[in-house]
């Protein structure tokens, strides 16, 4: 495994999520909660189950206990959601940036929302996390795109291509 991967990861995730949150920003915050076609129906709640999922990743990571439902709504108004995926999104690079690559094959333990125990690898959970962000904020593009947003370019070749990582 290499540690250094994931924190590009972590740090693609948090630049595309900035991307999604100027979008959210042209909004207003009754248009961030109108309905809207994706699993969770709003903008709104397909980004606080982005966050609730993040939270609890970061904090069975640690070795914490989170309780969240994956549909819970802890930041229904835009700005308190903004200013908890900022910190969360430097949490995680924090956390990425604290692992070696022994540490990405350590097995986590944890319990899921629902009390089932499971043990993980390390390296699987920060794939996890960053391939569920990278599903839902598509559901949040589209439900962007359906608000009046123009398209982002928030794919990770594009990440690469502003950090200078293409020739």
């Amino acid at each position: 495994m290499n540690a250094a991967y994931f924190q590009m990861l972590a740090r693609y995730n948090q630049w595309a999520n900035n991307h999604v949150l100027a979008a959210c920003q042209t909004l207003e915050q009754v248009d961030l909660d109108a309905p809207r076609e994706a699993f969770f129906p709003s903008i709104t709640k397909t980004l606080n189950h982005l966050l609730v999922a993040d939270t609890l990743w970061v904090a069975r990571l640690r070795g914490e206990v989170l309780n969240r439902a994956l549909d819970d709504v802890p930041w229904p108004l835009f700005e308190d959601y903004k200013a908890a995926r900022l910190a969360c999104d430097q949490d995680l690079i924090a956390l990425v940036d604290g692992l070696s690559d022994a540490d990405l094959s350590k097995t986590i333990a944890y319990k899921t929302v629902a009390g089932t125990p499971y043990e993980t690898s390390c390296h699987i959970i920060l794939g996890h996390v960053f391939n569920h962000q990278t599903h839902h904020r598509g559901q949040v593009h589209s439900q962007l795109m359906s608000a009046g947003c123009p398209s982002l370019e928030i794919d990770l070749i594009y990440y690469a291509l502003a950090q200078g990582y293409l020739k």
